[in-house]
């Protein structure tokens, strides 16, 4: 087998979902296809002349005239509007990086480091001083974890190539992860977000069921692997608590061992043994282990607080077809700007804008919503914003709702 070239295998978990999108979708008409098919792919793709390189291997072309086509239900003015929006926010320069706002970004996440240290270093390893040095390291590890997304998304710089880097170091260095393995996931939400089976991110593995299709399609085949109904409850026990610190941290190790992603897991080594260096002087092997648990178990309750409130309150179906705009305020809500709001969720807060540009630099985002709620407003499409506090019980009530969709279907269907 040959060795596929540098920078292939990058490219290829950007275009993977967006290539079957347009595969799939190609028809006898290549003007349909031209005005639903692109607007994937180039939200991904900044650089087309580089991954145009890697296209040509891949014969792109035609269905026969026969094969059936999935565009038809797209709204072309919409796609037309769209792209008028996408070059006005280019002529507005929001895809430029403010790169000071970067490198503070990364600056405070070193100094809450620093301090974590710093404080159990003087006041001792009694409980409080470790309490207060855990909630210190799972700000930090929060914040690392919404630069990494900046990075990963190819937002901070012009070359590709120092986004990838960085992006290692961040996401490998400062968190202990993968970024191959952030990128095959997280590209799958971004192209089909809240589509089951090619979203990964609405793959609960049985233990929650969401939306309406999912609960009624279990309660009528009689499924029960949980008390569903319960799930609104069951969630604070085994949703926030252990999502980082066991899911995502067995898949994790096992995707570099499996996949041999040898530099990620160098990046991600490198990690713990700063750690462990750091912390075994003041906690022992044992006690360093627990406190780096209890350090992911503060950080997966944030992490999966702010995460879920942009999306599993939204619609959750099989695929639609939609076309790009369309399908991402489907699945995507905001929540009110303000200082804190945009700090503690790395700018998710602006998730339809984040979902509609991903490639856009986070700072940008707030410039191009007016323009977007603008758009909606002409196309009739709700555009859902709210506040903070609401968006995070909008969550649970999101799991109820879905739980008791269970319950009838299984009773009464």
């Amino acid at each position: 087998m040959t060795r596929e070239p540098p920078g292939c295998r990058r490219v290829n978990s950007l275009m993977s979902y967006t290539l079957r999108s347009i595969t799939s979708h190609r028809s006898s008409h290549p003007e349909r296809c031209a005005t639903s098919s692109q607007d994937a792919f180039r939200a991904f793709h900044p650089d087309l002349k580089f991954v145009g390189k890697f296209l040509k291997p891949l014969l792109i072309g035609e269905l026969a005239p026969e094969e059936p086509s999935q565009d038809h239900g797209k709204n072309s003015k919409i796609i037309e509007d769209f792209r008028a929006l996408k070059k006005t926010a280019e002529d507005m320069n929001l895809f430029k990086t403010n790169h000071v706002f970067f490198l503070l970004l990364l600056a405070h996440i070193i100094a809450l480091e620093s301090i974590a240290w710093f404080t159990v270093f003087y006041f001792g390893n009694g409980w409080i001083p470790t309490l207060i040095t855990a909630f210190v390291l799972a700000t930090s590890q929060a914040q690392a974890g919404w630069l990494q997304h900046d990075y990963g998304h190819l937002s901070v710089y012009r070359k590709p190539k120092w986004n990838h880097l960085v992006h290692k170091f961040v996401i490998g260095h400062l968190k202990g992860a993968s970024a191959n393995w952030w990128n095959h996931r997280h590209f799958q939400h971004h192209a089909k977000p809240n589509i089951f089976h090619k979203d990964p991110d609405v793959n609960m593995l049985h233990v929650f069921v969401l939306g309406e299709w999912q609960p009624i399609e279990y309660g009528k085949k009689k499924l029960k692997y949980l008390p569903y109904n319960h799930q609104h409850e069951y969630f604070f026990l085994i949703g926030p608590p252990l999502l980082i610190p066991m899911y995502f941290q067995y898949q994790i190790i096992m995707t570099m061992i499996v996949h041999k992603n040898w530099v990620d897991l160098a990046w991600a080594i490198s990690y713990y043994i700063r750690f462990f260096v750091t912390y075994i002087p003041f906690y022992g092997i044992l006690g360093a282990l627990l406190f780096l648990n209890f350090i992911r178990f503060l950080e997966s309750h944030w992490f999966v607080w702010v995460t879920q409130m942009n999306h599993i309150v939204m619609e959750i179906d099989q695929e639609a077809y939609r076309d790009w705009f369309s399908s991402q305020l489907t699945a995507t809500c905001n929540v009110e700007q303000s200082f804190f709001n945009d700090w503690f969720s790395g700018h998710l807060n602006f998730q339809i804008e984040h979902h509609l540009f991903p490639t856009m630099p986070r700072h940008n985002l707030h410039k191009i919503a007016p323009l977007v709620k603008s758009l909606c407003a002409k196309h009739g499409i709700e555009y859902q914003e709210k506040p903070l506090l609401r968006a995070l019980l909008d969550i649970i009530r999101s799991l109820r709702k879905s739980g008791k969709l269970w319950l009838d279907a299984y009773l009464h269907k």
